[in-house]
This record gives structure tokens, C-alpha cells and sequence, in this order.
């Protein structure tokens, strides 16, 4: 069961929910991400969490104050937990290594709210909610491209562009918590260090 209570607290200042607020969101988060947003109903969260109608609408008045934040929290905090485990001093694919093993590893803690917030993401009818996911979204990718710019500078990759090397690196990382299987041979940090390797090999100077 994901342990929300990080992922979904809005500031340093802020309190994490209450446990039932938890419970009702972490079970939210598995039918949204299994069933669909669309096909979940107020009934079925309230019966996953074994409450009643009565005490779940206490808490939310409806699915969409469910999501949001989990919407808001997975964009937000998947940069925050990465940003914060990168070191500007090391060598650029060190730092891209750890990126991309670190993002694998917040998407392995906290898959089923990922998938669920990942799957509304741009269907927020509110333009101020969107823009600031968006800015969460930008600061991570721009961290990415940052790491990888170094790595061209240094030499340690051949010349590329650097905005389709980003979105290849996050586009591969972000589809990995929809397929990969928690029971199989591999974590979810293990395959995206894999994928460090074929890509590195890949962006390496050619010989010659």
C-alpha cells in the first residue's frame, strides 16, 4: 500500500491529510489508476475503504477534489525528490544515472497515484491549476536537459539536440510505472538503470 502522506503534503509548512483522508486516497489512487477516473465511482472508493458513502463525502465532496491532489503532489514531488539527490559537482552521466534511477524509484513508491494523476493530467479544466503543474513538469525537464547539456559539453556525448535527448530520457522513464511488473525479476530501479546504459552507449561519441 503507498504511503501517501509525503507525496501529498502541499508545503514544508503543511500537516499531512489525516489517516482517513489517507485511506481514502490511496485507495482512490489504485481504482483511478486500474478501473479509470471516469469509471470509478464515489460508491467504489467508499467500499475499497469499507466506509460509508456518508463518511467518504464528509471528507470529499466529489472525484475531482480526490485527484487533484494527486495530480498536483506526483508532479511536484517527483522533481523535488530528484533535485534534491543531485549534486551539480559530479560528472553529468553520474547525475543522470542517479536521476533516472531516483525517478524510477518515486515512481515504484508511488505508482498507482502516479498513473492516476498522469492519466488527467492535461484535462484540468482550470488554467491556474494547469500552469503550475506545468511549472513543476519544466523545472524537472529542465534539470534533465541541464545534466545532459553538461555531458555535451564535456565531451561525454556526442553533439545532439539537447530537447528530444530530454523528452526521449523522461518519455521512456514516465511509461515505465504502466508496464513494468512489481512481482517480475527486475525493480523498477534496476530497469531504468538498464535503460542508462542502452542510452548512454547510444549518445556516446561515434569512433572516428
Amino acid at each position: 500500500m503507498e504511503d501517501l502522506s509525503e507525496l501529498l503534503s502541499l508545503s514544508a509548512s503543511q500537516s499531512p491529510p489525516p489517516e482517513r483522508m489517507l485511506q481514502i486516497l490511496t485507495a482512490a489512487a489504485k481504482l483511478f489508476a486500474t478501473q479509470g477516473f471516469d469509471r470509478t465511482s464515489m460508491r467504489d472508493i467508499a467500499q475499497e475503504c469499507g466506509i460509508s458513502k456518508a463518511t467518504l463525502y464528509h471528507y470529499f465532496p466529489d472525484k475531482d477534489s480526490i485527484i487533484r491532489p494527486m495530480v498536483m503532489g506526483t508532479t511536484r514531488s517527483i522533481f523535488q525528490h530528484v533535485s534534491a539527490l543531485d549534486d551539480p559537482e559530479r560528472p553529468p552521466l553520474e547525475r543522470l544515472r542517479t536521476l533516472m534511477v531516483e525517478t524510477a524509484t518515486f515512481f515504484e513508491r508511488y505508482r498507482w497515484a502516479w498513473i492516476a494523476g498522469s492519466a488527467i493530467f492535461w484535462n484540468d479544466p482550470q488554467v491556474r491549476r494547469r500552469k503550475q503543474r506545468l511549472e513543476w513538469r519544466d523545472r524537472y525537464e529542465t534539470l534533465l536537459r541541464s545534466i545532459i547539456e553538461e555531458a555535451i559539453r564535456r565531451g561525454d556525448m556526442r553533439p545532439m539536440d539537447v530537447a528530444l535527448a530530454g523528452r526521449l530520457v523522461a518519455s521512456t522513464l514516465s511509461w515505465l510505472p504502466r508496464w513494468y511488473n512489481p512481482e517480475g525479476p527486475l525493480t523498477a530501479p534496476e530497469i531504468a538503470d538498464q535503460f542508462y546504459g542502452m542510452i548512454v552507449a547510444g549518445f556516446m561519441p561515434r569512433p572516428g
